[in-house]
């Protein structure tokens, strides 16, 4: 099964949600910011991305800005920053057999799907 994690108020994620449900998939949708996910459920999800914490972190985002952006952290920390804070999660993660992709591309992700 498929699942998203999603964000109803980000154009990119309902479009990748659009993709996903026009493939004819089974998929789980993941209200991220609503239902964060816990420590163990981010740390797979991160293994999965094949990346490391920080390349998941939304570095725009207000609260990076004014609350971490200057400090240095290790692995752990920055997955529980991220749980506290769930707007700081990358969006949006596709999973699929238990490989992961962050869809911002729509190419990739109908790649990704087949």
């Amino acid at each position: 099964m498929i699942q998203i994690y999603h964000n109803s108020r980000c154009g990119k994620s309902r479009n990748c949600l659009a993709i996903i449900e026009n493939s004819n998939q089974e998929f789980q949708v993941i209200s991220y910011l609503k239902t964060p996910p816990s420590l163990d459920e981010l740390s797979q999800v991160i293994k999965q991305l094949n990346i490391n914490p920080i390349d998941l972190v939304r570095k725009k985002e207000k609260i990076w800005i004014e609350n971490f952006k200057d400090n240095e952290y290790d692995n752990n920390k920055l997955i529980m920053i991220m749980i506290e804070f769930p707007i700081l999660i990358e969006r949006l993660i596709v999973i699929k057999n238990n490989l992961a992709i962050i869809g911002r591309n729509s190419d990739e992700l109908k790649k990704f799907l087949s």
